[in-house]
């Protein structure tokens, strides 16, 4: 694959069960890593589990508050000049059944899953569009795709991020920008691990390759989507699911 070295790379929701995986791979590209979590305590811990490396970067950013959103992105244009690779991996589910989900839930889960990707994207474009070349990976989920109970906020948002991948795509197309999402199944996962061996055996029965992925299924694709091997793919929503949903 082509190389990413002294590219500016961000990942948000880096220290997660996915975003420790993505944060591992690119690590060995030489890119310049922008890695964003939740907590102090998280991007802590990744920082603890990554090589010391100086062109690693750590953050920590609550992206529910737009303010801080903006300040953030603005912080890294006038640090470092922009991002010529964002990795929208920040996610995070507030269930319950729709007719008791509270206001607060859903505007929180919208927050997250979708409104700050927006931000993000809006404000690193410019920098992509002037250097005629750039990256957008959002990772969505394939619950956006088949519904799921329970989840209405969560499936809602991403399924709007499925079609804010498509609209702007479909806008810098021609500016060597391409725009994609990754629709992971049932990861293996800190979230996943929390299950019960009989919740398990249920999800992995209705998975036609028998298992859950695992965050290097979603990593690896994320590294291919941001080569110039990738650069002939564009607003496509690519499930990695081990069968459970064909598109």
């Amino acid at each position: 694959m082509s190389n990413l070295e002294n590219l500016n790379i961000l990942i948000t929701g880096a220290s997660g069960g996915i975003g420790t995986s993505l944060s591992k791979v690119f690590s060995s590209t030489n890119a310049n890593l922008f890695l964003l979590g939740s907590s102090n305590e998280k991007i802590s811990k990744l920082q603890r589990e990554l090589p010391p490396k100086e062109n690693i970067n750590y953050f920590s950013v609550d992206l529910g508050q737009r303010e801080n959103v903006n300040n953030f992105c603005d912080s890294i244009i006038n640090d470092y000049g922009g991002i010529s690779v964002v990795i929208n991996n920040a996610g995070i589910n507030q269930d319950s059944i729709f007719m008791r989900m509270s206001d607060s839930a859903w505007d929180n889960v919208f927050a997250v899953n979708l409104d700050a990707s927006m931000v993000i994207c809006r404000k690193f474009l410019r920098g992509m569009i002037k250097n005629k070349w750039g990256r957008i990976v959002n990772i969505s989920s394939v619950v956006a795709s088949t519904g799921n109970p329970g989840q209405s906020n969560y499936v809602a948002a991403k399924g709007a991020l499925n079609g804010l991948t498509k609209s702007m795509a479909l806008e810098v197309a021609t500016r060597g920008i391409t725009v994609n999402c990754i629709s992971p199944g049932f990861i293996d996962t800190a979230m996943t691990a929390k299950l019960t061996d009989d919740q398990k055996s249920k999800i992995t029965e209705k998975i036609p390759m028998g298992r859950m992925g695992s965050g290097d299924d979603i990593s690896s694709l994320a590294l291919f989507l941001v080569s110039n091997e990738a650069s002939y793919i564009t607003g496509q929503n690519i499930h990695v699911n081990g069968g459970l949903f064909l598109a």
